[in-house]
């Protein structure tokens, strides 16, 4: 069995030492760490945080030769086992690698387990030396005695992180599966129980979702599930795995306990937005941990790992998040509206929407998503937002018509888990599954439909499907930055910067750049932009002095009218729909 011992080296450091034993090695036995993580589409390079490589055979010292970034070669000598040792600097706070101080400890295997090639199918062993006493351990990979754990192959291996540390834990059954969540920093005012009851619902509901409301426990595609939670002061983000997932959030949004008898705390958008998190995250489990893009059976880790599939598995996934917190009874119709509005403003608001397609999105994200600059909204469009409002529009087109019994998204997704047996997909398959669905009188249109808006870059015809299902767009007026086309960042210290200046507004036909400070308009000083709005005049020129690089510029800014600008969009249910639009928007959220 290929083992790993991990030692906490040194704490004040964040330093990891890790003890690789390969029984029986190949002559020239390669060695290699990832250069990416499954589900963070970049390569991160991991391997520039390993250090002191050494190996040997019994009392005899192997030569290592590194022969490229990630990837060394041991010369070894008959069946001996090769024992070869490595530190590793962890101090990523992230969900995506490793972090090692006093306090707490957490690692993918991505970032510590050097692969053994050629050995990839075989069971793999981590066992945890040197922890704190006072530290617990945490994560999805069985165990097989104290601070021993086994996976299957190195695919598993690298699939469940580990929490280490002292924590907060809680334990609930979902249609009869354990499940587990750890939270780590968290204020003494925490209340854990809330968020273990809420999360608890969200569960039951995805599970059914999947495998029907009384699933037989065979069909739930994990035997235990682990929520590994990390509050700081200012942070967000999730990490799906095939059994577990790592979180981070602000503590803030966390919720808090009430005295005894007090009224408990309002729902806070912080906190509606932790759930969102980890109903995605759990989705996930299903869809892209084993539902997954064909390109991406198997995983070569070695590499990019090229899809146009994340509009479906991060997009989709992005839809039913929020879906599944009103049906599970977490938020309400108009919170949920709320959402959806927000999405379609980001959406409508990135003039790369109409220069890249979603297909286009997945594909680049490599070198796009993760590497965000002053242009990228006039360059490109988010997987996420504008796949979740793809799903929105299919969901609803499906739902739309008298044959709407016959299916909708939910039956989709479904059918897509029972035809790959919960394996890989082709986007074909998608559009197969899609046919079945919709029924032969509008499978071809719809087939046409889901074409363009993934691989097109046209608007979806949202504002339409919508009011179908009793709900009012509302278009709002525009901001001062909307109507100038620009993004700033307001602060008493550095007054009003420029982040972004948006492709065809009038601040690119002014001159605006990224990185510029506004300081004045006409003889006025501003200390806010939206100011500007008392000093200005639609139509007539504004004279505006902006310093770049030390040097004061002014340009000559026009100023569009409100009407000629695209505000933000609120949804809001029609109180006075008709009976079948308020049938279609019940059977919608209900599911």
């Amino acid at each position: 069995m290929i083992s790993y011992r991990i030692d906490v080296h040194n704490a004040q450091a964040h330093l990891y030492r890790v003890t690789l034993s390969i029984p029986a090695p190949a002559v020239a036995q390669r060695l290699s760490l990832p250069v990416w993580i499954p589900g963070s589409y970049l390569v991160r390079e991991f391997a520039r945080h390993l250090s002191a490589l050494e190996a040997k055979q019994g009392s005899r010292a192997v030569t290592l030769t590194q022969v490229d970034k990630a990837t060394w070669q041991a010369e070894c000598r008959g069946r001996a086992a090769l024992v070869v040792t490595y530190l590793v600097y962890a101090f990523d706070t992230s969900v995506r690698a490793a972090f090692l101080d006093a306090q707490r400890g957490f690692f993918n295997g991505t970032s510590l387990c050097l692969r053994v090639e050629g050995r990839e199918a075989e069971p793999h062993r981590i066992e945890l030396r040197s922890l704190p006493r006072s530290w617990q351990v945490a994560t999805s990979m069985a165990a097989r005695a104290a601070s021993v754990f086994e996976a299957s192959d190195y695919d598993e291996l690298v699939d469940h992180p580990f929490e280490l540390g002292a924590f907060w834990r809680g334990r609930f059954t979902a249609h009869g599966v354990p499940h587990e969540l750890v939270v780590t920093g968290a204020l003494p005012d925490f209340d854990g129980e809330r968020l273990l009851a809420d999360t608890r619902r969200i569960c039951d509901a995805e599970i059914a979702f999947w495998h029907g409301e009384a699933p037989k426990r065979a069909d739930v595609p994990f035997e235990r599930y682990v929520f590994l939670l990390n509050a700081v002061d200012d942070g967000y983000g999730g990490l799906e795995h095939r059994a577990s997932t790592a979180l981070i959030a602000s503590r803030r949004d966390l919720p808090r306990g009430v005295v005894k008898g007090a009224t408990p705390e309002a729902l806070t958008d912080g906190y509606v937005t932790l759930l969102g998190l980890i109903s995605h995250e759990y989705f996930h489990t299903w869809n892209v941990k084993r539902l997954k893009p064909r390109d991406f059976a198997p995983y070569d880790y070695t590499r990019e790992n090229y899809t146009e599939l994340l509009w479906f598995f991060e997009g989709f996934t992005s839809y039913y998040d929020d879906l599944f917190l009103l049906r599970s009874g977490l938020i309400d119709e108009a919170r949920f509206l709320k959402g959806i509005g927000k999405t379609l403003g980001n959406v409508l608001g990135m003039p790369g929407r109409q220069v890249q397609s979603v297909a286009q999105a997945s594909f680049d994200a490599w070198v796009k998503y993760y590497r965000t600059d002053e242009n990228t909204p006039n360059a490109t469009i988010s997987y996420y937002t504008k796949g979740s409002l793809v799903a929105l529009a299919l969901d609803l087109s499906l739902r739309s018509t008298a044959s709407r019994r016959k299916g909708t998204l939910d039956d989709v997704m479904r059918r897509l888990w029972a035809r790959s047996a919960g394996g890989a997909i082709a986007e074909s398959d998608i559009v197969e599954v899609l046919r079945e669905v919709a029924g032969p009188a509008r499978a071809d249109m719809l087939a046409q439909q889901l074409s363009e808006w993934v691989h097109g870059t046209g608007d979806l015809p949202l504002p339409t499907l919508l009011k179908k299902f009793g709900v009012q767009w509302q278009a709002q007026p525009p901001t001062l930055a909307q109507r100038l086309g620009v993004r700033v960042s307001e602060s008493a210290l550095t007054g009003i910067k420029v982040t972004h200046v948006l492709r065809g507004g009038a601040g690119e036909r002014a001159g605006l750049s990224s990185g510029d400070e506004v300081l004045a308009l006409g003889d006025w000083r501003l200390r806010r932009l939206d100011d500007a709005l008392r000093l200005m005049s639609p139509g007539r020129a504004a004279t505006l002095l902006v310093s770049r690089d030390q040097r004061l510029l002014t340009l000559s800014l026009d100023v569009p009218e409100p009407a000629d600008a695209a505000g933000s969009v609120v949804l809001a249910v029609d109180a006075q729909a008709s009976r079948d639009a308020l049938a279609l928007r019940t059977a919608w959220t209900a599911g």
